[in-house]
């Protein structure tokens, strides 16, 4: 793949950086993400990962724009309110960059069809709100051998990790959480309180993991980092880093 001169341009500040270049560039253009939650995460990540050059998105998200989204998910402004917020993504991505391709999926995954809706996709992001969506999607990436993006979420903390648990000897989502969530009961928002920024902070961090995915062995910004879960604290504030083992029981990746 060449890219044309239009896309040289845009993407000038990726290619003279050596950790990325023109063949990162290629790969970036090359990837097809598929992005569960269009959130509070999911709004940096699609905004970022946009910006980077994602060539094809799968928008997966079942929920409508409400006006106390505003605070936080930064794609939607007050005349989106009502509407299908992957739609809506949808036509952020069209207004950004017409080069882009973005495939609206409003449907709530679950294990019934978490394999179908990432079908095709060369990395999965799951910013969803709850265990049990988390776990499906997991399940299903270990499947299919797709890697995945975990962000998350609550007022002043976050966690992100990548994870690769088709591959041996790395862990998968489920390693880390175990079966006991299998549940759709979460934490809200709503509840708990989110800070804006904070959402933005994880988002972010989750896009550059992406972005780090999709240039593995491509670039030397390609170090993946799977199994390592990235612990954000928006209060101190710090960050500090864990290893996650696989379980050799897990009924997903070591099966």
């Amino acid at each position: 793949m060449i890219l044309p001169p239009a896309r040289l341009d845009r993407f000038a500040r990726h290619i003279v950086l050596p950790e990325i270049g023109g063949a990162g560039q290629v790969a970036l253009a090359l990837a097809n993400v598929a992005l569960i939650g269009l959130g509070g995460i999911g709004s940096p990540v699609l905004q970022y990962l946009a910006g980077a050059g994602i060539g094809s998105f799968t928008l997966i998200d079942d929920d409508v724009v409400e006006v106390s989204n505003l605070q936080r998910q930064t794609i939607f402004a007050e005349a989106d309110v009502g509407r299908s917020k992957a739609e809506a993504a949808a036509d952020w991505v069209s207004r950004f960059d017409g080069s882009l391709e973005a495939r609206v999926v409003p449907v709530r995954v679950g294990g019934d069809n978490a394999a179908r809706v990432i079908e095709g996709a060369s990395l999965v992001i799951d910013g969803c709100d709850n265990f049990a969506t988390r776990l499906a999607v997991s399940d299903a990436c270990v499947a299919a051998g797709i890697p995945l993006v975990s962000a998350a979420v609550g007022r002043f903390q976050g966690q992100v990790a990548a994870f690769a648990g088709h591959r041996p000897g790395e862990a998968c989502y489920r390693c880390f959480v175990g079966d006991a969530f299998d549940t759709e009961d979460c934490d809200s928002c709503a509840d708990d309180g989110m800070l804006g920024a904070m959402a933005g902070w994880v988002g972010t961090f989750a896009a550059l993991a992406a972005v780090r995915v999709v240039l593995a062995g491509v670039t030397a910004l390609g170090d993946p980092q799977f199994g390592k879960l990235h612990v954000l604290d928006g209060l101190a504030p710090s960050l500090r880093t864990m290893r996650i083992a696989k379980d050799s029981k897990c009924r997903s990746c070591s099966g």
